[in-house]
C-alpha cells in the first residue's frame, strides 16, 4: 500500500526545515519498509504550525504540526502514515481544524490543497473553468461579469476592477498590457506570496482572461525579489501553461494569444505603487508618474494597460467560472467579496484568513489571533500595512470593510493585521511610520522627500521633550501638508500612522516625551 504524505514547499515551511522533514520522513520510511508518496504542496496559511504534514486517509487528509525534526521517528512510531494518531502533534481531519473550518476560501480554496505546479491537479479542482467560460465570451461580457461582481482592486486603493478593464477595453491600441503588481512589501502582508506559492495556475488564469477581456496579448507579473521561492514556482508553472497550449500563440485552439512572464524589482518599497511600477518595468528609476494620464490610457510603453493586485487577479476565475451574483453574494454594501487577511505581529497564531467583508477586528482577533505570543494584552492593531492607522482598543469594533474603514480614518489596504502588546512604545512607532517614509520615498516630491526627515527630526524633538506641545502643533501641519500635497500615496498616506498614534495613544506619547 502506498502512503500519500503531504508537506509544504512554500517559503513559511522551508524556513521550518520542510525539505529536511521530508527528506528525514523519505529516509524513516524506507528503513521501515513503508512505501509513501511525498507531495510538495502549498501552504494552508496557518503558519503557526509550518511544516503542516498531512496524510491522505479514506476519510480525508489528516494533520500533524508543527512537525520538527525531531518529531519525525515518534510519528511513525504512533503509526501517523495510518492517519490514526494519539500523538501530540495530531490534529484530527485538517479541513475540520478551527482555523480553517471557520473562514469562506474562495480564492484560497486550493491553497495547501493542491501540488501547485501540477496542471492535472489544478485542473481536478476547478482550474481553468472560468477560462474555458471566457473564451466562449465576448470581451464585453467578460468585463460586465467583473464589474457586476463588485470586484475592487486588492492592492490598496479598491478602485473598482470593472471599470479599470472598461476603460481598456474602450482605448483604441494595437497593443495593450496586462500588469500584475506582485511587488508586495507591507510589513504584516503574505497573500501574494501564499497565491503564487500555492496556486500559481490561478493567478496565470487570471491574467488570461484579463487580456482576452480588453485585447492584451502580452502580460507582465512584476515580482518582488525578496520572493524567490515564488519566483521558481511562478517560472515552473508558466513553463507548463505554455507546454499545455494554455499560453502562447493559439490558447486551447481558440485562435486567440496571450504571452507571459515574470520580471523582478529591485527592493524598493515604492514600486509597489502602479505608476513607480510601471517605470521600474520600462527599465528606468522607479519614480512615480504624475496623473492624469491614467495608466489604463497611457500605461507600460505608452500603452492601456490593466494594472492589477495578485489578489484582484486570482479572484476573476472564480468570478467567470461561478458567476458575478455569487461573488457579489459574499460581503456587504460596496465591498463585495472576500479578502484574504493577514494575522501577524504579537501574536500566537498568525496566519492567512480569508472571510466576507463585514467580520469585525475584534471578531477575527478573538477567533483567530489566539492571544498574544508574549501573552501580554493586544494594545494596538495596525491595518493595511505600514501607511494603515494604529487602531486602540475602541475601534476594534470596526467591521473589516472598505466604507467602515474611511469612516474612522483608517485603511484596510491589502489586509495586513499586525499585533502590538502592551509593552509597545507607540511614540516609537509613529516615529518608525516617518523614517520608513525616509527610507522608501522616490525623492520626486518635496512634500514626501523632505517632509518625511523633517517628520522624524520634529519626533526626535517632542521625544526628547523639547517644546512637546509647540512640536506636536508643527508635526500635525507638516502631516497635512503631506497628506495634501504629496504627489503619491507614499507622501500622503504617511501621516496616517503618526496621527493615530497621538490622536488614540496621546498620554503614552506625552508620557515618552517627557522621560
Amino acid at each position: 500500500m502506498t502512503y500519500n504524505i503531504y508537506i509544504p514547499r512554500d517559503t513559511a515551511a522551508l524556513a521550518n526545515n520542510a525539505d529536511k522533514v521530508a527528506l528525514l520522513i523519505e529516509k524513516e520510511a524506507l528503513q521501515r519498509n513503508l512505501d509513501i508518496h511525498i507531495i510538495r504542496n502549498g501552504s494552508r496559511g496557518l503558519f503557526w504550525l509550518e511544516p503542516l504534514v498531512e496524510v491522505q486517509t479514506p476519510l480525508g487528509r489528516v494533520g500533524f504540526g508543527k512537525v520538527c525534526l525531531e518529531d519525525v521517528g515518534a510519528l511513525f512510531d504512533a503509526g501517523f502514515h495510518l492517519g490514526k494518531s494519539e500523538h501530540k502533534l495530531h490534529l484530527g481531519l485538517t479541513e475540520e481544524i478551527p482555523y480553517l473550518a471557520k473562514q469562506q476560501r474562495l480564492t484560497f480554496a486550493r491553497a495547501g490543497v493542491i501540488d501547485p505546479v501540477s496542471l492535472d491537479d489544478y485542473a481536478a479542482h476547478d482550474g481553468f473553468k472560468g477560462l474555458q467560460k471566457a473564451l466562449n465570451n465576448t470581451p464585453q461580457e467578460i468585463v460586465s461579469a467583473v464589474t457586476d461582481s463588485g470586484l475592487r482592486g486588492r492592492g490598496g486603493a479598491a478602485f473598482p476592477t470593472g471599470i479599470k478593464w472598461q476603460t481598456v477595453l474602450d482605448c483604441p491600441s494595437e497593443q495593450k498590457y496586462i500588469v500584475c503588481n506582485a511587488d508586495e512589501g507591507d510589513s504584516g502582508s503574505f497573500a501574494d506570496r501564499l497565491v503564487m506559492e500555492a496556486d500559481p495556475f490561478m493567478l496565470i488564469e487570471g491574467m488570461i482572461i484579463a487580456g482576452l477581456a480588453v485585447g492584451a496579448n502580452q502580460g507582465y507579473i512584476y515580482l518582488r525579489s525578496e520572493y524567490p521561492i515564488a519566483h521558481q514556482i511562478l517560472n515552473e508553472a508558466i513553463e507548463t501553461a505554455y507546454a499545455n497550449n494554455y499560453l502562447g500563440q493559439d490558447i486551447q485552439a481558440s485562435g486567440k494569444c496571450f504571452e507571459l512572464e515574470v520580471r523582478l524589482g529591485a527592493g524598493a518599497y515604492i514600486c509597489g505603487e502602479e505608476t513607480s511600477l510601471l517605470e521600474s518595468l520600462e527599465g528606468k528609476r522607479g519614480l512615480v508618474r504624475a496623473k492624469p494620464p491614467l495608466p489604463a490610457i497611457e500605461g507600460l510603453f505608452g500603452k492601456p494597460t490593466v494594472i492589477n493586485n495578485v489578489l484582484s487577479l486570482a479572484a476573476i476565475p472564480y468570478i467567470l467560472d461561478k458567476g458575478a451574483a455569487a461573488y457579489a453574494n459574499y460581503g456587504m454594501g460596496r465591498s463585495k467579496g472576500t479578502l484574504p487577511f493577514q494575522l501577524a505581529g504579537n501574536v500566537k497564531q498568525g496566519g492567512l484568513i480569508e472571510l466576507a467583508f463585514g467580520t469585525s477586528l475584534n471578531q477575527l482577533l478573538e477567533e483567530f489571533a489566539g492571544g498574544t505570543f508574549t501573552g501580554r494584552p493586544m494594545h494596538a492593531i495596525q491595518v493595511g500595512g505600514p501607511l494603515g492607522a494604529y487602531l486602540p482598543i475602541e475601534q476594534w469594533n470596526t467591521p473589516l470593510d472598505y466604507e467602515s474603514f474611511s469612516a474612522i480614518q483608517a485603511v484596510l489596504g491589502h489586509g495586513s493585521i499586525v499585533v502590538f502588546d502592551d509593552s509597545v512604545d507607540m511614540l516609537e512607532q509613529a516615529r518608525f511610520s516617518m523614517e520608513f517614509c525616509v527610507a522608501e520615498s522616490c525623492g520626486k516630491c518635496t512634500p514626501c522627500r523632505i517632509g518625511s526627515v523633517r517628520g522624524v527630526e520634529v519626533i526626535d524633538k517632542i521625544r526628547a521633550g523639547i517644546n512637546p506641545e509647540k512640536n506636536t502643533e508643527l508635526l500635525e501641519d507638516l502631516c497635512e501638508t503631506m497628506i495634501h500635497g504629496s504627489l503619491c500615496a507614499m507622501g500622503g498616506m504617511t501621516p496616517f500612522p503618526v496621527q493615530s498614534a497621538f490622536k488614540h495613544f496621546a498620554v503614552e506619547s506625552q508620557n515618552a516625551g517627557e522621560q
